[in-house]
């Protein structure tokens, strides 16, 4: 429970902070006259946000992921969140440590988070409760500063030794550590963001206090290290510091901070990317986007031109070449080669935290350079990979969320998971009243996602109600309350998607004019009641991979489409579906079912059963696939033979079989004697599988022929395997090292061991023993098979 102080806010004190100056928004886009800016713009700023309590959402599924995230930040208790924290200034902890990455190395970045989430959901609701949380938070991490003397606020294991350690020079990291810490600049940027969120959102100066001295001691912490030395600390992710430095320049006007930003400048990615040299593949993803947010930041306020040609760079190179049919990009975290995706479709494709990092980017890029573009990728994301990240019914939300064929989603658990994604998730569904509007540096208004909404523009005296139930309607209204005529531009985006759109005001068909941003204007003097309605005709349309024109995905206007395969996973001799037709538009494979639902059935083109297809933001804890392998009849009659060939392969190889050993399963690993030392275990791909930490071994016994020769075959998966450098013992022999290292590709990987025959003659059985090399893990091995030859 929260302490009783935190309930001793009184109504007046809320009510009299509710009376304060209007809020501003972060991941901080310039707002129109903002006079807690400091700084002026050196970039002319054409399109500024509006602040988040002058929009509010209407009903729609956007909305209803708004009301569960904001049920769960409810049950969230601050105390526990602050638990190290206090622990760490030498203050008695007043709640137990959450479970998850919080009582791990990452332990402090969810507070941060939730500290912007719930500064956010005050701004857009006024709900009271979540400025009191706001307060306690705050006034709490001010009693851990003063208590610290040193400006730092922080809850990282061993972070005082760390950190030492870094001032004098002492640098060690192997890309995700820091002298021993798991990104500990992550964390404080976290802290701080959120602390700055709070100053933004509910106007609590003291949070912008604690943020300066928490930057005053970051500069204080790295004065002396040189440039090599900075660099190499770098190669830690080390999360947005520059983005924050640079907003505690623009909000506090010391150009310390601007100049500080710079130390966490990486020039071994940001250089490259400013000469326009794509240095990705195999780069973590969201390590760098952080990153590029700081230079469309920085341009902003500095015009270096520079930190534009990095940010524009990234932004077209990633959507372009590295984005799924979601809006979202990674396997495994990582980047790949450019527009080669169709090997990489995994349970663990994009991680979340990278596609709201991204949209943070493309709303910089927007202030600067307004476009249809731009808001045409926005509005992918925001529906395909924002809305479908989350459970609508229970709040939880994925790390990934998987794109394999027949995969299925994950999501967290309310107390015991706390990874990146919970807490970017967090904030995630609390603004979705961002970037719905934006007001044009000429006055004009920007109408720029189809969403339900009202928004109030005091300084012209209007408001604007949108009605929309786009997808599942094609008809948008927007209705303008005024209480004396406004002239004004409206800017409605002409979407991607819609072919032939047409306008109206009051019934009148209107010509439909686009700028050269992709935007319809209408320009002219707005009276009370009057109304725009926008048709934006809706059909089916694929997007192929980039490196595969044969697997498509199915899109109905601006939603992702995906096939339902039920609650258990598709039989592997029978696959996920395929579509056989010799058609290539998808308005003659797919019928519509349901027009509210926006559900659509195949028309006789998938095999070896007909698929139904609903919005992929609206799939839960069903198997489905987005991707689908299109044939014509012929290619199908010879693919037909592949899969033949296969099953027949795979017929021989069971026949063959002496022994199968499941792993991480309780009865089989009995039937095999299984022991271990440091072993753990989990389920990846729909397998389970056994691994080491920290040495240790994974022991089983395995039945051979006694009288042929024997191979051993073991089950690994490609992709991210560092460390797993292990021998391969058979009855205390060594039979081979293995280094998973060398499959990188996303798939699993059979390898066959060959058992010379003298260690089986005369066996019934054998011991086989994983041993790995120092400092190397064995595993994860995701299942063993002894065959004859």
């Amino acid at each position: 429970m929260l302490a009783n102080q935190y309930f001793k806010l009184t109504l007046c004190a809320v009510a009299g902070l509710l009376g304060l100056q209007s809020v501003r928004a972060q991941s901080y886009v310039p707002e129109w006259q903002d006079k807690r800016v400091k700084v002026a713009y050196v970039t002319p700023i054409k399109a500024y946000s509006f602040d988040l309590k002058d929009v509010s959402l209407l009903e729609s599924p956007f909305k209803q992921a708004m009301r569960v995230d904001e049920a769960y930040l409810l049950t969230i208790e601050p105390d526990r969140l602050l638990s190290s924290f206090r622990a760490h200034s030498g203050l008695k902890p007043k709640g137990k440590m959450y479970e998850g990455w919080e009582s791990s190395g990452l332990a402090g970045h969810t507070l941060g988070h939730y500290l912007s989430a719930i500064s956010m959901h005050y701004a857009s609701t006024r709900n009271p409760e979540f400025l009191k949380r706001v307060n306690y938070i705050v006034a709490e991490l001010n009693e851990c500063q003063v208590a610290r003397k040193t400006g730092y606020v922080g809850a990282i294991p061993k972070e005082d030794t760390l950190w030492a350690e870094v001032a004098k020079g002492e640098i060690r990291s192997r890309g995700f550590d820091l002298n021993g810490g798991w990104s500990p600049w992550y964390t404080v940027h976290k802290v701080m963001a959120g602390l700055l969120d709070a100053y933004l959102y509910t106007n609590n100066t003291q949070a912008l206090k604690i943020c300066e001295g928490m930057a005053n001691w970051t500069g204080e912490t790295i004065k002396n290290l040189d440039d090599d030395k900075l660099q190499k600390m770098l190669l830690c992710e080390y999360g947005g510091m520059a983005e924050t430095l640079v907003n505690l320049y623009a909000f506090t006007g010391n150009k310390k901070y601007l100049d500080l930003s710079y130390k966490f400048y990486d020039k071994r990615i940001l250089d490259p990317l400013a000469e326009g040299k794509d240095i990705l593949p195999g780069k973590h993803s969201n390590t760098q986007i952080p990153k590029i947010i700081a230079s469309a930041r920085r341009y902003e306020l500095t015009g270096d031109k520079k930190d534009q040609a990095i940010a524009g760079f990234f932004w077209q190179t990633v959507t372009n070449d590295h984005s799924y049919a979601t809006g979202g990009n990674s396997n495994y975290e990582y980047l790949s080669e450019p527009r080669k995706l169709n090997d990489r479709l995994t349970e663990n494709t994009t991680e979340t935290c990278n596609t709201y990092n991204m949209l943070k980017l493309t709303r910089h890029l927007f202030a600067v350079q307004p476009s249809a573009m731009l808001m045409d990728y926005y509005e992918k994301a925001l529906y395909n990979h924002i809305l479908a990240s989350q459970n609508h019914e229970t709040g939880m939300v994925c790390y990934f969320v998987p794109l394999r064929m027949g995969g299925k989603k994950s999501y967290s658990t309310p107390f015991d998971d706390f990874t990146c994604c919970v807490g970017s998730g967090m904030e995630n569904h609390v603004k979705y009243n961002e970037n719905i509007y934006f007001r044009g540096a000429d006055g004009s208004l920007y109408l720029n996602l189809f969403i339900p909404s009202v928004l109030k523009w005091a300084d012209k005296g209007i408001s604007v109600t949108q009605q929309s139930s786009l997808p599942s309607s094609d008809i948008s209204t927007f209705t303008i309350n005024s209480k004396k005529p406004v002239a004004l531009a409206i800017r409605i985006r002409k979407p991607k998607w819609a072919n032939k759109v047409s306008i109206s005001i009051n019934g009148k068909a209107q010509p439909v004019v686009i700028d050269e941003q992709g935007y319809i204007v209408l320009n002219r003097k707005w009276k009370n009641n009057d109304k725009i309605t926008l048709t934006t005709p809706e059909s089916l349309y694929t997007e192929a991979m980039p490196d595969n024109a044969n697997r498509r995905a199915v899109f109905y206007g601006p939603v992702l489409l995906a096939g339902v395969l039920g609650n258990t996973e598709p039989d592997p001799l029978k696959g996920v579906p395929v579509f056989v037709t010799s058609e290539t538009d998808p308005n003659k494979w797919l019928q519509m079912v349901d027009k509210k639902q926006l559900s659509f059935s195949t028309t006789g083109v998938a095999k070896p059963n007909e698929v139904t297809l609903i919005p992929f933001n609206q799939t839960k804890n069903e198997y489905y696939s987005v991707y689908w392998d299109v044939f014509t009849p012929d290619a199908w009659v010879l693919q037909q033979k592949a899969y033949d060939e296969q099953r027949k392969k795979q017929q021989e190889l069971e026949a063959r079989t002496m022994d199968i050993l499941r792993t991480g399963e309780m009865q089989p690993e009995r039937d095999h004697n299984f022991v271990s030392e440091n072993a753990t275990t989990g389920e990846d791909h729909q397998k389970k599988w056994r691994s080491t930490e920290n040495g240790g071994y994974l022991q089983y016994d395995m039945k051979v022929d006694a009288n042929g020769q024997n191979t051993l075959i073991n089950t690994y998966w490609g992709m991210d395997n560092r460390g797993r450098t292990f021998d391969i013992m058979v009855d205390g022999i060594k039979l081979a090292t293995e280094d998973l290292n060398q499959y990188k590709e996303s798939r699993f990987y059979d390898i066959s061991y060959t058992l010379p025959i003298e260690l089986t003659k005369g066996k019934q059985k054998v011991v086989i023993k994983l041993l790995p090399k120092k400092d190397n893990s064995a595993g994860p091995v995701y299942g063993s098979r002894m065959v004859k030859n």
